[in-house]
């Protein structure tokens, strides 16, 4: 039972207390004493969860006759993860039900272990019949990220975007030298995509243990996360070749990798010291040679402009939905809203390193359209002179449908949904006077 108990501290630590999914495994201290297996186990079970919240609560209030007591949150917790083995993950039923009786005892709660097992049993007789009646994409979404979703794309977008966030994601792969993507994607038994990445299926990967990583031959990258940095080169000359770029709020430093490949000068400024730790041990593993800036972009100025900037501002994360499930449940508007200023604080830094006729790429791992659009055309007011660069769709990779009617790029977890969705990005790129 240790690898359910974990999970249901785990979910518990997210759904109670807004703690980051990645910040309560790795702070839990019997997670880290699982052997690989069952850690990997824990972990797809508290994601699945996660993704499937809330057709897993309401098959709860369904199940029961009257509600849970408020004190018992853990022994809702221990059944929401019976139900996950059930019907998301194909337990066969006898053990779903044993297991889930068990940690609701487990977790204090032993005199709700019969209605445990009177629930657990009730949802095996029916079956998927019971969760096919469900509208799963909107119970899944947030009320507050379905209506704004809604209201910037359509409903019917919006069920396709909530549809993606159901399913787990591909493993993505941005290659050292581009000429090199196809046989790496030979070697790895990937798919290349066409936008230069390669693309592994959903799974628990070792990604240390694949060929090629200990040589630094790739770097993990979603798809859409390769977009900005790939949209900045184009608009360098020779490709960002012998260029000196600035990327903001680098760190862990995937985009940085991408400028560094070009034959770019990088330097990389975040202000977390640990983060930059991170991003360090990429470019070496990697063989880049970046110089790192642990300090505020806000604040930072560099000793002289450079040909470009990329800033890839810190956001909501709700284009990320599909690899970081919790965020959903850990987010709220006014997150959003908080953000805004900081955002434009950065944005109109970043603009003051860019050298006459210099490019800006400003983007955001955002579906909210006041952190991408409503940013951009915000700095141009208050900017005169700059200008956008559109984007052109033989830039990435010929998908048109990634490009707004003003050039700006607007990915959505629903494009290439047949091969696993992409996460949501925005950028927009500019030119500076002069």
């Amino acid at each position: 039972m240790g690898a359910r108990m974990v999970a249901l501290d785990i979910l518990g630590a997210v759904l109670d207390r807004r703690v980051p999914l990645d910040d309560a495994f790795n702070g839990h201290a019997e997670a880290g004493l699982l052997d690989s297996r069952d850690r990997a186990f824990a972990r797809l079970l508290v994601a699945t969860a996660l993704r499937h919240w809330g057709e897993i609560d309401c098959l709860v209030d369904q199940s029961l006759e009257r509600p849970m007591p408020r004190h018992a949150a853990a022994a809702r917790i221990a059944i929401a993860l019976g139900i996950t083995q059930l019907l998301m993950l194909g337990t066969k039923p006898h053990a779903a039900v044993n297991s889930t009786v068990t940690l609701v005892r487990l977790a204090g709660h032993p005199r709700l272990a019969g209605l445990a097992n009177a629930v657990l049993r009730r949802i095996a007789r029916a079956g998927e019949a019971s969760r096919a009646k469900l509208d799963a994409p909107r119970l899944n979404t947030p009320d507050w990220l379905w209506q704004g979703w809604s209201r910037a794309y359509g409903e019917a977008v919006a069920r396709r975007i909530a549809a993606v966030h159901a399913a787990e994601p591909p493993l993505d792969l941005s290659v050292k030298g581009r000429s090199n993507a196809a046989g790496w994607a030979e070697r790895l038994g990937a798919g290349l995509l066409p936008t230069g990445s390669l693309r592994l299926p959903p799974g628990a990967h070792d990604v240390a243990a694949l060929p090629g990583y200990a040589d630094g031959a790739w770097w993990v990258q979603d798809a859409a996360a390769a977009l900005p940095g790939q949209i900045l080169l184009a608009a360098l000359p020779d490709g960002g070749r012998g260029c000196t770029i600035i990327d903001l709020c680098a760190a862990p430093g995937g985009k940085s990798a991408q400028l560094a490949a070009a034959g770019a000068t990088v330097i990389a400024v975040d202000r977390s010291a640990a983060r930059l730790r991170i991003l360090d041990a990429n470019a070496r593993r990697l063989g880049f040679a970046m110089c790192a800036v642990d300090a505020d972009a806000r604040n930072w100025r560099p000793d002289r402009a450079a040909a470009a900037v990329l800033l890839d501002a810190p956001c909501s994360a709700t284009g990320t939905i599909r690899r970081h499930p919790d965020v959903p449940w850990l987010k709220r508007r006014e997150n959003v809203r908080s953000l805004l200023p900081v955002q434009a604080e950065l944005f109109s830094a970043a603009s003051a390193m860019v050298e006459p006729g210099g490019v800006l790429v400003y983007s955001v791992c955002s579906l909210e359209p006041e952190e991408g659009i409503a940013q951009a055309d915000r700095f141009l007011a208050c900017h005169p002179g700059w200008q956008r660069v559109p984007i052109r769709a033989g830039e990435i990779g010929g998908l048109a449908e990634l490009l707004t009617p003003d050039g700006d790029l607007r990915t959505l977890p629903c494009h290439m949904a047949e091969a696993g969705g992409m996460d949501g990005f925005f950028a927009v790129r500019l030119r500076a006077p002069g």
